[in-house]
């Protein structure tokens, strides 16, 4: 029978210790995915370190969903309760940057922030999404509480309020068409995106307000938001504000590994960038895959997860070929000179 619990001599392996400065795998990036990579490499008896910045990107909201069994959890508790996951199977998160990469010879130099070096025969990028918020304000400070952008994580617990939709790009309409399942009491804010008649015509037969103005400020009473104020000096009433913002991949420090950031399209608009990879998470650049946002921007927490234990033994198994291919050259090798000497 197969022990729910990790076995204790797993914290007594001989694999090098967490601060070794060389590793098999160096992932970069400690939300979701990166830790659920290293988690998976690590049950794979792979030494691993975790690079991370210590700024998820959904650190502001309050609550993290559609996690099964974690479903409501605060996003940096996830990430705790990750981080202790990681490190009983004797590999380490570390708080840091990553300020360069390169490849050398047939794995990888990281050259950390606080100083020093570590080598990788893999890399793995994690790192996410920056999201380019519009120049409104009040809206930064606001966001992932009450500006939002994603009805499947936060659209329950708004549900039935009056909600605001900002168009900020091609796809605003789209969202605003979307968010129309959470609430009756939802409002278009043209800004940026005015509607074409087709698209205003739908939004009103669903009985959504169509506001054609630019909102100038959110506001609210320090604690939520309660209200749009618009360029015509109208305020439009709100319990939350939704703005669907262009996102970039972030691959600061990561420059010299040639890694390419490239256009992101969902239905054919354009939604900013991010990493792309095949189906089995490898980027262009050989021994490097990515995970989570930053190759699928789409992928809420569990979604990123998941793609971390895929990619990890997809990662495990180059590795594994990898060292049998030496083991073989080696082998002939030794073969080669055993011959040459009974000669």
């Amino acid at each position: 029978m197969t022990s729910h619990h990790p076995d204790p001599t797993l914290h007594q392996d001989p694999r090098p210790a967490a601060s070794t400065s060389s590793y098999d795998v160096v992932v970069i990036g400690g939300g979701a995915g990166g830790l659920s990579t290293a988690l998976t490499l690590g049950r794979a008896l792979r030494s691993v370190l975790v690079v991370d910045s210590g700024q998820p990107r959904n650190a502001p909201a309050a609550e993290a969903h559609n996690y099964l069994t974690r479903d409501g959890v605060a996003p940096l508790e996830l990430l705790r309760l990750g981080r202790a996951d990681v490190e009983k199977y004797g590999n380490a998160v570390v708080s840091d940057e990553v300020s360069s990469a390169r490849a050398e010879g047939d794995g990888f130099v990281v050259t950390l922030a606080a100083g020093g070096d570590v080598s990788a025969r893999r890399l793995v990028v994690a790192t996410g999404l920056r999201d380019e918020l519009p120049e409104i304000d009040g809206l930064a400070e606001h966001w992932g509480t009450g500006v939002l952008h994603c009805p499947y994580c936060h659209g329950y617990e708004v549900r039935g309020r009056r909600v605001a939709v900002i168009g900020v790009g091609p796809a605003s309409a789209l969202q605003a068409l979307m968010w129309s399942q959470w609430t009756d009491h939802l409002t278009y804010v043209e800004h940026d995106a005015p509607l074409d008649n087709a698209q205003r015509e739908q939004l009103e037969a669903l009985g959504v307000t169509v506001v054609t103005a630019r909102a100038v400020a959110v506001a609210g009473d320090g604690t939520r938001l309660n209200g749009i104020h618009a360029d015509d000096g109208s305020t439009v009433a709100v319990s939350a504000v939704v703005v669907g913002a262009p996102v970039s991949a972030r691959l600061d420090g990561l420059e010299g590994l040639g890694l390419v950031a490239r256009s992101w399209d969902m239905m054919g608009v354009s939604m900013g960038t991010h990493l792309p990879t095949d189906a089995m998470g490898a980027t262009e650049v050989a021994g490097v895959w990515a995970v989570g946002n930053v190759t699928d921007p789409v992928a809420q927490v569990i979604t990123a997860a998941a793609s971390g234990a895929r990619v990890a033994a997809m990662v495990n198994m180059s590795l594994i070929t990898a060292d049998a291919d030496a083991a073989v050259a080696a082998l002939r090798e030794l073969r080669a000179t055993r011959s040459d000497a009974a000669v």
